[in-house]
Parts: C-alpha cells; structure tokens; sequence
C-alpha cells in the first residue's frame, strides 16, 4: 500500500503539472494574440514625410563634406 507521504508527493506533482501546464497554455494564448493583434495594425510610417526630406538633406551634405576632397582628388587626376 502506497503511503500518505507517498500519496501527498503524487499529488503534489499532479497538481503542480496542471498548473504549469495551465499556465503555459494561457502564456502561449497571449503570445498569440498579442502577434495577430501586431500583424493586423496598419503600418504607419516612423517618420513623416518632412523628417524623411531633412534626413536625407542632412545625410547628402554629410557625404559631401566627407568624400568631397575624395572626388575632387579624383576629378583632377583625370578619373
């Protein structure tokens, strides 16, 4: 015959599994949702339209500043 001690673990680990096995399923249903719900949403652009033109300003004058020597060493040797 199998003893209370014996019998108090098994139940113990019987409970415990369930529970985490809830847990799991609840965590997993979330994830989910929270995915679709993501995927659903309209994309929206981060910027808008004028910060788009003045980061693109900004990052020509930047490469012209930087490579601008480059080019001219480049054009007055013929290339």
């Amino acid at each position: 015959m199998i003893s209370v001690l014996t019998q108090e673990r098994l139940l113990g680990a019987a409970l415990g599994s369930i529970l985490t096995g809830v847990l799991i399923l609840e965590q997993r249903k979330s994830i989910y949702k929270s995915i679709s719900d993501t995927q659903s949403q309209p994309t929206e652009p981060m910027f808008g339209k004028k910060s788009r033109l003045e980061f693109a300003h900004i990052w020509n004058k930047s490469v012209d500043k930087t490579l601008g020597p480059v080019i001219q060493s480049l054009s007055s040797s013929g290339w």
